[in-house]
């Protein structure tokens, strides 16, 4: 029995800490904890909630996304594209004279036009946010807390990353743990 604790205790000094949790019990104290890691100015920190909090993006001091912009290029491309495509095909590649109508106009085209200003919108959404977002990410390192799991349960979460500038074991510690309604977990693990 000695011999398995004498095992442990040196695999536990080889973990390396990754960041630290501080666990709430509601959301304004998650509010308050996130309004105050933006005022102490961390930068790799996230919250982690089990539903939409109002409020919090402004609390966390987060800046507007830049995925609109993204959204609307992607559409202005598509709707581009799909009159372009079909002025080539009907008034120039494969010209075909009915009843003296013109070879183009725009009318008969918006339909097409339409789809395709939907669907490159959609990829530019669907792929803008994950590249963005940074997604998939499949490993955390708040997935190394067994308390974490409350998070998509009743329980909010601050993470903090050990990557962060500000980030000091110690100090870092000290400053989570004055935050009020919230206790403090260090995460170990590998990174990833």
């Amino acid at each position: 029995m000695s011999g398995h604790t004498e095992n442990a205790a040196p695999a536990q000094a080889e973990r390396k800490l990754l960041g630290y949790i501080v666990e709430f019990d509601n959301v304004h104290d998650l509010i308050h904890g996130a309004e105050k890691m933006r005022d102490e100015k961390f930068t790799q920190w996230d919250c982690h909630t089990p539903f939409p909090v109002h409020g919090l993006n402004d609390a966390m001091g987060l800046r507007a996304t830049r995925l609109p912009y993204l959204v609307f290029a992607c559409g202005f491309a598509g709707l581009s594209l799909g009159l372009l495509m079909q002025w080539w095909m009907n008034a120039y590649d494969y010209a075909i004279n009915i009843s003296g109508k013109p070879f183009w106009s725009v009318p008969a085209n918006i339909p097409v036009a339409f789809e395709m200003t939907i669907l490159f919108a959609a990829f530019g959404a669907f792929f803008g946010m994950l590249a963005f977002n940074r997604l998939p990410k499949y490993y955390h390192a708040v997935f190394n807390s067994e308390r974490f799991a409350k998070a998509t349960d009743d329980r909010f979460f601050i993470s903090v990353s050990a990557s962060d500038p500000k980030f000091d074991g110690e100090s870092t510690e000290r400053f989570l743990s004055g935050i009020e309604g919230g206790s403090v977990e260090a995460v170990y693990g590998e990174e990833g």
